[in-house]
């Protein structure tokens, strides 16, 4: 048993010396060198990437951080695929026959592949225009939720019932991003034919200047909601339409506060929220009596 293992630490040895610590340096060479190229890509996006009037602080960051994830990950790929082959090469595997035999392969799937390229171009025309960022709410193809990576050739999309949706690029037609800018607070609401409409205005417009005042608040909301008009007149209520704008992802928090508050203050105001009303007439057979 020890002149097989002296044996084979005799045959070993030699290879693990030369080759073996060939192919750890490669390795420890690959990892240096994607930390050194990471380091570079983190410092010239954040000086790259200039704010202008319309950007925040917030939006500047979502934009560098989702940059700065794509850089990395495609210099990561292209590392790590260098150095296999070096590895591979370093391990005596013939290279030539390996890299041919991709090439055919890469043939045979060349037509599938305009798919993938078509999601890499435009993934690039989406991360250039800056059309949304990793951090963002937004709706792609009629599914909405909240942008949680970004790749070359898709993106994940994490919804309110905290289900992943993975999005390939070539298939996006259609973009919304509700957290560009600005966002705003969009309500409709109902009140009694019977009440006094100016009073009405009155509640809301103190209603929403309250909750732009209020600490909590008043950071989130660029312009207090206010009233805008009569809506539309429905079956049962007059519907009035109220508006203000807030920081982006700030219109859903602010939106049921003032609902909440809006209840509250209609309440002590004796202003009616009518619930669905039918008339019901009867005929009254005289006959009959």
């Amino acid at each position: 048993m020890e002149e097989t293992f002296k044996n084979w630490l005799e045959k070993v040895g030699p290879w693990l010396l030369d080759h073996g610590l060939k192919i750890l340096l490669i390795a420890f060479g690959t990892w240096l060198l994607n930390k050194m190229i990471s380091r570079i890509i983190i410092k010239t996006v954040r000086i790259a990437v200039v704010r202008d009037s319309t950007m925040t602080e917030d939006a500047e960051k979502k934009r560098e951080d989702t940059l700065i994830r794509i850089f990395t990950g495609a210099t990561r790929i292209v590392f790590i695929s260098l150095a296999a082959i070096m590895i591979l090469q370093e391990a005596g595997l013939k290279i030539g026959p390996i890299l041919a035999s991709a090439g055919i392969v890469g043939l045979a799937v060349g037509f599938g592949g305009q798919y993938l390229i078509k999601d890499i171009i435009t993934g690039l025309f989406l991360i250039l225009e800056n059309q949304y960022r990793i951090g963002d709410v937004v709706s792609i193809n009629g599914t909405s939720g909240l942008v949680q990576d970004i790749s070359l050739r898709k993106t994940a999309l994490r919804d309110i019932d905290g289900v992943l949706h993975y999005i390939p690029h070539g298939s996006i037609t259609l973009v919304s991003n509700m957290s560009k800018e600005f966002a705003r607070v969009n309500l409709d609401i109902g009140v009694s034919y019977n009440s006094d409409l100016e009073h009405v205005i009155n509640v809301i417009n103190r209603t929403g200047n309250e909750l732009a005042e209020d600490p909590l608040f008043k950071d989130s909301i660029i312009s207090p909601p206010q009233f805008l008009r009569v809506n539309d007149f429905a079956d049962s209520s007059m519907v009035v339409k109220i508006l203000g704008d807030t920081k982006p992802l700030k219109q859903w928090e602010v939106t049921g506060e003032l609902r909440k508050r809006l209840k509250i203050a209609f309440n002590k105001e004796g202003i009616v929220i009518p619930l669905p009303q039918r008339v019901v007439h009867q005929v009254i057979d005289q006959n009959a009596r």
